[in-house]
């Protein structure tokens, strides 16, 4: 092995040499893990995709060998000495003998190892390509790839149509900015990348396809945070002549393949819809069928404090309101005599373990998202009123209240009940992620995967401050009782009207969701007004919608899943930049290509964005 040789091509890859290949000659091609010189030999781990396998070389040859080199390698595989073999890898038994070789390409050495877990993220997201070679990467895509084909065979199953859908289009209103692109050849005009294909896939329907997907990449241009991305990947379709029912059953479907294609499964309850037998004579065996929970909106934000509940959390928030009026305790009492405001108790069992430090630091969590603190009871013992309790309020409640809450909650002795009161909104902000919070601190949330539909949300959220009304989804939303709409009502009344929309959560975090939409004009210039858009103003924005919705739009509903988001949580991986090749900082920048950048004045000039630049000599 004195001189590089050409080798063409590999025959196998690393991670797939077996004993069924022993004294057989092997071609490798790959990355240097580690390497090591032991006197008249060296030996290096050969990484690709698919695993790592021990290399045997000439020491001299080791000499050359730095920490991802690319190598190419013939060699012959033989057994390695017991006493050498490495039980942590497939291929820990087997080495290969290596007799040619070939350095295809010069490497510099790297900055950090793949695999490397102190380096930061900043040093990872700056030299992405390494970090893509680590094994939590690789996992990652390939997982990623998995998922992706179970959705798309699991849709052309049930006769979706793929169709793409524009880039360049115009600004919707989807609840958050859109990234604009300037028009050279209109200048002054912008298009608006899509922050989702919302009116696209509406028109598709109007237009006769039935039944659409795509895999969408969608814009925001948002604040980001862990769970957000600038650009980011939909699962997007829709439906024509459906029911919410149908649209729930197919993203269902497509969840559970999902989860499926890489080895998970999803907690499901047994369907409460009886199946009826076919068989006449006979009373056909019962099928236990199984699916996703449902909870509607208003129950949700009562029992848990939010519309995106873990379900692998056996606590909840309990009212009351009732048991608390009157007392002395004014910062209970004023809410319980106030409409629109909660008082809710939350029961811990085994809470009373809790040291008083676990107490002022929960204390402190809930005080950052809203509350002005936190107030609790221990539970002692079987005594009756303030006497049986531990907890800095009970003197003010008394004994009677004390007993009603205890009642209520149905805690007992070594139980902790943690409380919050004031306005609905305000409570349900911190004592739903309390919620969450205690589960982590008492280690008792289930491993798993919990979905959840929450279905029959408010159609419009109001602004009292501002006298607004906001959509809750989007303006395309349709009401669940389609004559909600057909009589003015006001701003007040208008909050109340639920709206035919569904969301799919997964261990707390919003996996994504829809609606069935509008189809009658009339209805959806109503909409609009609602939320503060004359007829003007609609033809102006939603003309080309409106125009479709008129020349005749079946029913039709549809729901969208964020990918990044199914992804992360498949993967166990706390955030979307470990499941994404190429991702965005917190601050919407590429590390890798250092994007954005201020584009220079001539470019500027052609958009009609800048002055002409001054020619230099």
């Amino acid at each position: 092995m004195d001189k590089q040789e050409k080798l063409e091509r590999r025959t196998h890859y690393c991670g797939e040499v077996s004993a069924e290949h022993l004294d057989q000659e092997v071609t490798l091609c790959g990355w240097v893990a580690s390497h090591r010189d032991h006197g008249g030999v060296a030996f290096a781990d050969l990484r690709d995709h698919t695993g790592i396998v021990q290399v045997v070389f000439e020491a001299k040859f080791g000499k050359i060998l730095r920490p991802e080199q690319i190598v190419m390698v013939r060699g012959f595989v033989r057994k390695r000495p017991a006493d050498t073999a490495n039980p942590r890898l497939p291929t820990g038994e087997l080495e290969v003998l290596a007799h040619r070789y070939r350095l295809p390409s010069p490497a510099e050495t790297p900055t950090f190892l793949p695999d490397d877990a102190e380096a930061g993220e900043e040093v990872r997201l700056s030299h992405r390509i390494l970090h893509l070679r680590s094994q939590n990467m690789q996992k990652n895509l390939r997982l990623r790839h998995r998922m992706l084909q179970a959705i798309r065979k699991t849709l052309e199953k049930d006769r979706f149509l793929e169709v793409e859908t524009p880039i360049l289009t115009l600004a919707t209103p989807e609840g958050a900015r859109d990234f604009l692109v300037p028009s050279r050849t209109q200048q002054g005009s912008f298009y608006a990348l899509p922050q989702s294909p919302q009116l696209f896939k509406q028109m598709l329907m109007a237009g006769g396809i039935d039944r659409y997907y795509q895999v969408a990449r969608c814009f925001r241009d948002e604040d980001l945070r862990a769970s957000r991305q600038p650009e980011f990947t939909q699962i997007d379709l829709e439906m024509s002549f459906i029911t919410a029912e149908d649209v729930i059953k197919a993203g269902e479907s497509m969840a559970l393949e999902a989860f499926k294609a890489v080895g998970l499964k999803l907690n499901l309850v047994e369907s409460k819809k009886k199946k009826e037998g076919k068989e006449e004579g006979k009373e056909k065996a019962k099928e236990k069928k199984m699916e996703v929970r449902r909870i509607n909106y208003d129950d949700a934000m009562r029992r848990f404090g939010s519309d995106a509940p873990h379900m692998g959390i056996d606590l909840e928030l309990i009212d009351i309101k009732e048991a608390v009026q009157g007392c002395d305790f004014k910062v209970f009492a004023k809410p319980a005599s106030q409409d629109g405001s909660r008082v809710v108790a939350l029961p811990v069992p085994g809470g009373g373990k809790l040291s008083r430090k676990q107490i002022d630091e929960l204390t402190e969590f809930a005080q950052k998202l809203g509350a002005g603190g936190l107030a609790w009871m221990k539970i002692n013992g079987p005594g009756r009123g303030a006497a049986g309790v531990s907890s800095p309020i009970a003197k003010f409640l008394g004994d009677k209240v004390v007993d009603d809450i205890v009642n209520r909650t149905k805690a007992q002795a070594g139980d902790v009940i943690f409380f919050g009161a004031g306005e609905a909104k305000a409570v349900n902000g911190y004592m739903g992620p309390v919620r969450v919070r205690l589960g982590e601190i008492m280690n008792i949330i289930k491993e798993g995967l919990w979905p959840v539909w929450i279905t029959e949300f408010p159609l419009f959220e109001y602004d009292a401050s501002a006298d607004e009304l906001h959509s809750m989804h989007h303006p395309f939303t349709s009401p669940l009782h389609h004559e909600q709409l057909a009589h003015w009502l006001e701003k007040e009344q208008l909050k109340d009207i639920k709206s035919n929309a569904y969301d799919l959560v997964i261990n707390g975090i919003e996996i994504g969701g829809g609606s069935i939409r509008i189809h009658d004009p009339t209805m959806q210039i109503q909409a609009l007004q609602c939320l503060g858009i004359d007829k003007k103003e609609a033809e102006r924005k939603f003309g080309f919608l409106l125009e479709t919705l008129r020349i005749g739009a079946p029913p039709h509903g549809g729901l969208a899943f964020g990918f990044d988001r199914m992804v992360a949580i498949a993967a166990g991986a706390t955030s979307l930049r470990d499941v994404i090749a190429f991702p965005k900082t917190q601050s919407g920048q590429c590390r890798l290509t250092e994007a954005p950048q201020p584009a220079d004045e001539e470019q500027l000039y052609e958009l009609g964005l800048g002055p002409k630049p001054k020619k230099t000599k």
